[in-house]
Formats: C-alpha cells, sequence, structure tokens
C-alpha cells in the first residue's frame, strides 16, 4: 500500500479529464448550496463521483459518538448491510491507517494487499480484473475528523493521480460540510436543551402562580402566600430590593376573592412626602393650589380590592398615623376634608428595611408595626434560590431577543458564571444585566468576556452603592428628615437596576481609559458601549465630546 504520490496509471485512451473533475467540483459546491442537510449534500458529492468519475461505492466514515470507532455515515453503492459492517478501528486496516496517520492510501491491487479486510464489500461482490482501493483524510486545520473513500478499476483510461487529486479537493468541502453541521448541531442542541428547561419552568409556572422558580426557598414563600389569600390578615413582605415583592403581592390578589376586584400599588419612597398623602388618601377640591376638582386616592380607587404599598418604612410619622387608621376602622378623609369615607380594601405592604430596628430608633411607629407584621412573609435573595438563575436568566434572555430583535445565545460557560455571580440587586439585577448582554453581543452571542465585562461595572457600582447607603445610615435624623449624605462621585456611571432614569453625571478626566476600553470592547459600537457602561448613548456621546474623543473610531 502506498501513502505518497505515485505514478500515474493510463492506457492509451484520451479521456477529458480536467472537463469531468471541473463538472463535479462545481456540482458539489451547488450541493452544498442548495442542500437542506449534510447527508443530501454529501450523498449526492459521492452520487457524482461515481457516475462521472468512476469512483464507486464511495463512503464517508467518522468517528462514532458511541465507542469511537471509525462507522459509515455517508455512503453512495453501499447496502445497509454493508454499511453496518464498516466499522473499524484506528489500528484496522487501510482506513483505520488514514485516519490515524492523516495520510492518503493507495491500494493499487486489493488481492494483492495484505492489510485490505474486505470488511464492508465482499471480494465477490467487486467486479473482476484488478481493483484499486483510494482513501484520503477528510482534515480540519491538522486534525483528522473522518476519511473519504472509493474503489475503482485499476487499468481505466483515467490516471490514478487525477483521482487522488478530486478526492482531496472532495474531501475538503465535505470537512466544511461537516464543520458547518457540527456548528448548527451545537447552536440547536443548545436551543433545544434552553427551550426544554424553559418548557418545563413554564410548566411549572402555572403551578407556581407565574413565579419562575423551582428552588424550595420561593416554593416556600409561594405556600406561605397561598394559604392567606382568602383571610382578611395583612400581610408584609420582606426581603432585599429586587426580589419580586410587587410580583408577590399580585398573586396573593389573585388567589384571593378579591381577584376580581382592583389590584393598585404604590411605591412610598419613590413620591415626595407633599404628594403622597394626596396620591394615598385623595383630596377635596380646593385643598391646595392646583386642587381643582375633587380627586379620589389610592386607597379609595382600590376599594373592594388590594393596595400594595411598597417601601414601606420609608412613610413619614404623620402617615403611618393616617394609615394605622385605615386599617383600624376602613375609614379616610381626603386631603382637606372634613367627612370620613368608608373603604374596603386590603392593604399589603412590603419593606426591605429592618422595621424592628426602625421601631427601636423611633422612626417607626410600634404600633403599626404590630398591624403590619401579623402575618410576615420573607422573600429569598436571588442568591439562595438554588437553581432559579439559570432559568430566569434564559427567560430574560428570551424576552429580550424579543424586545430588541435579535437573536442571541449565550456562550460557552456564560450561564455558569451568572450563577456564581452574588446579584445583590436580585431578580431586577439579573434582568438587566442580561439586557446589556443582549446590546453589546457580537455575532449573536454573549461571551464570558461580554458577562464579566459588565459584572465587574456591577460590581463597582454595587461597592459604591454600598458606601452612600452607608453614609446615609450615619447621618443624624433631624424632625424626621435625615441630613443627605455626601453625593456619589460624579464619574461613575448610575447603575441601571438603582433607578429608572440615569441622572446626570459630571465629566472627569480619568474616564477616558473607561470610555476607550467600552469602545474596544464593543467594536467601536457607541451605543453598545454605552450600555456597557450603565449610560445613555447621549451621555457616552457628551463625554466623548468633552474628553475631545470624537475622533475614536
Amino acid at each position: 500500500m502506498d501513502t505518497q504520490p505515485i505514478p500515474s496509471v493510463t492506457t492509451d485512451a484520451p479521456t477529458d479529464t480536467g472537463a469531468a473533475d471541473l463538472t463535479v467540483v462545481q456540482e458539489a459546491a451547488r450541493l452544498i448550496g442548495q442542500s437542506a442537510t449534510p447527508g443530501l449534500a454529501i450523498t449526492g458529492t459521492l452520487r457524482l463521483m461515481s457516475q462521472m468519475l468512476g469512483l464507486n461505492r464511495g463512503r464517508v466514515l467518522l468517528p462514532s459518538d458511541e465507542d469511537g470507532l471509525l462507522a459509515i455515515r455517508y455512503s453512495y453503492g453501499l447496502t445497509d448491510e454493508e454499511r453496518k459492517r464498516g466499522l473499524y478501528s484506528f489500528e484496522e486496516g487501510v482506513t483505520g491507517k488514514v485516519m490515524k496517520t492523516g495520510q492518503q492510501a493507495v491500494v493499487q491491487d486489493v488481492d494483492q494487499e495484505p492489510g485490505f479486510l474486505f470488511r464492508t464489500v465482499d471480494r465477490a461482490t467487486l467486479p473482476e480484473g484488478i481493483v484499486s482501493y483510494l482513501a484520503v483524510p477528510i482534515m480540519e486545520g491538522n486534525l483528522t475528523v473522518g476519511v473519504l473513500a472509493a474503489h475503482r478499476l485499476r487499468m481505466r483510461p483515467r490516471a490514478i493521480n487525477a483521482d487522488l487529486v478530486i478526492l482531496r479537493i472532495l474531501a475538503t468541502f465535505i470537512a466544511q460540510i461537516i464543520k458547518i453541521n457540527t456548528l448548527i448541531e451545537e447552536r440547536t442542541s443548545h436551543l433545544r436543551e434552553e427551550n426544554q428547561e424553559l418548557k418545563v419552568a413554564l410548566e411549572q409556572q402555572q403551578n407556581n402562580h407565574g413565579i419562575l422558580g423551582e428552588s424550595a426557598a420561593v416554593k416556600d414563600a409561594l405556600l406561605q402566600i397561598t394559604r392567606v389569600a382568602d383571610t382578611p390578615v395583612t400581610v408584609l413582605l420582606t426581603g432585599e430590593s429586587g426580589t419580586g415583592k410587587e410580583r408577590f403581592s399580585q398573586i396573593l390578589h389573585l388567589t384571593s376573592k378579591r381577584c376580581d376586584q382592583p389590584f393598585l400599588a404604590i411605591n412610598c419612597a419613590a413620591i415626595p412626602e407633599q404628594l403622597l398623602e394626596s396620591e394615598l388618601f385623595g383630596h377635596e377640591k380646593g385643598a391646595f393650589t392646583g386642587a381643582t376638582a375633587t380627586k379620589p386616592g389610592k386607597i379609595e380607587l382600590a376599594n373592594g380590592g388590594t393596595l400594595f404599598l411598597d417601601e414601606i418604612g420609608d412613610l413619614s410619622m404623620e402617615l403611618q398615623s393616617k394609615l394605622l387608621r385605615v386599617l383600624e376602622g376602613q375609614v379616610i378623609q381626603r386631603v382637606g376634608g372634613t367627612r370620613d369615607v368608608p373603604v374596603d380594601v386590603r392593604i399589603v405592604t412590603a419593606t426591605h428595611k429592618n422595621l424592628q430596628e426602625a421601631v427601636n430608633q423611633g422612626s417607626f411607629r410600634l404600633d403599626l408595626f404590630y398591624r403590619l407584621n401579623v402575618f410576615p412573609v420573607h422573600l429569598p435573595p436571588l442568591r439562595e434560590r438554588a437553581g432559579d438563575v439559570r432559568i430566569l436568566a434564559r427567560h430574560f434572555l428570551l424576552s429580550a431577543n424579543r424586545e430588541y430583535g435579535r437573536y442571541t445565545l449565550f456562550g460557552r460557560g456564560v450561564v455558569e458564571r451568572l450563577e456564581s455571580y452574588n446579584w445583590p440587586g436580585n431578580i431586577r439585577q439579573l434582568e438587566n444585566v442580561i439586557k446589556r448582554a443582549v446590546l453589546i453581543a457580537l455575532d449573536g452571542n454573549i461571551s464570558i468576556s461580554d458577562i464579566e465585562s459588565i459584572l465587574r461595572q456591577e460590581s463597582v457600582i454595587n461597592k459604591h452603592l454600598e458606601a452612600g447607603q452607608a453614609a446615609v445610615s450615619g447621618n443624624t435624623a433631624i424632625a424626621g428628615h435625615a441630613i443627605p449624605a455626601r453625593m456619589p462621585d460624579p464619574g461613575l456611571p448610575a447603575a441601571p437596576v438603582a433607578t429608572s432614569s440615569r441622572p446626570y453625571l459630571w465629566v472627569r478626566e480619568d474616564e477616558e481609559e473607561q470610555l476607550l476600553n467600552a469602545l474596544q470592547q464593543t467594536g467601536g459600537n457607541k451605543t453598545r458601549a454605552a450600555a456597557l457602561l450603565g449610560m445613555s448613548a447621549r451621555q457616552f456621546r457628551y463625554r466623548l465630546d468633552k474628553l475631545e474623543l470624537t475622533d475614536t473610531p
């Protein structure tokens, strides 16, 4: 058996070898571009080899996923039984040697070659006369991934070297088909896995009243909520910011007898105190400048249903007193009014603060605390919800793709990295990170480096926010209001999870490196670079202008 170039073997009969070879190459290229599956393209190519070049019983052998043996994956001119017999280790026969060494093999006469096994095709099946066997490696770079082989009659008006050349060309085509198909299989397999996980999660969501998650901590919180849904008991939801307190309050409402009545929510920390009273209790016409008509408040509008008061710990002492009256007497007085208005409303409250500590500090009424704390339910932070990050991340990826018109996938190891992060901002922070990753991802793939860049930004922001909160907690209270803490470092991008709108920030000269790094990571895309840094595109461009970086590609 030869593994080196051999002399051409021909007869005196003329043949238009070049024209036939060119036709085969062109048709093989067409098959690759038009075939719906790799099987159609490769089998069609093997058929061309047989019909136009006399390279018969062509086969493509690839390592089996089960046992690693070389197996015939595609063929033309072989029976099913012959295909099944065509199994070789890397140490067996001519085919195994080609796979092992990565060198082509030429058997000039199969009857005279001791290493030829006749395993796939019996000698009796082959034509009479001298039969040759040609095999070339299918290469991906320097790696042998398979073998392309065929029989031919030894004495033909066509040089064996010409057959080897065309086989090597077609092996290159087949290598590309296999590579592309492998990439597609990996991606579709990844999608099938994600779709199955999402399907299971959505089925679980039906049982979890719309909450995505399978962790014991979430199931326990849901169980407590549903237990008291049909009772008049006051529920206090506790937990860190971003753990889904409003969603749990909605579940409490939807599983109660009040489900057909209004559900309203208000964040006590998001509205200035002078406006919050009117928002909650309403006002009479002429109660203050601008009150041109009587307006019912949220408590009245939620009559018969449920009112969710988020961040109840930020309520002023005066409003705490008025809320206590609502809980005890189910009546309100509008701002500027003198008569009681009866209401029937279930009030659900939530806070990320320690209300017991606030009572001890004198900033929260003890009697109100006892009225609210009848049935406390603690919502677990994301870091304590084992296995839920994976489900939530893929759900948010699907939502972000739909929102931004993208088709983005998680790269290898990304989900595992997300699961290892601490998530101080919980579910809200995870959603924000996924959206930013979709915006900056290149080629439809979120890589580990994309996630690491975003998480580094998040970690810096989280440390800064913690420092700011510590400064606030250290201030002295005056007349029920804390002295404002020192403002955050103006050069640091605002965390999108901390506020719905990005505040205007001063520009610092030492931001230049940060801006340039973001541009480099996003290939010069300013919108994606802004998203990476948690800025709006306008803020990012403003900084480039101020720092005279507008010519940066």
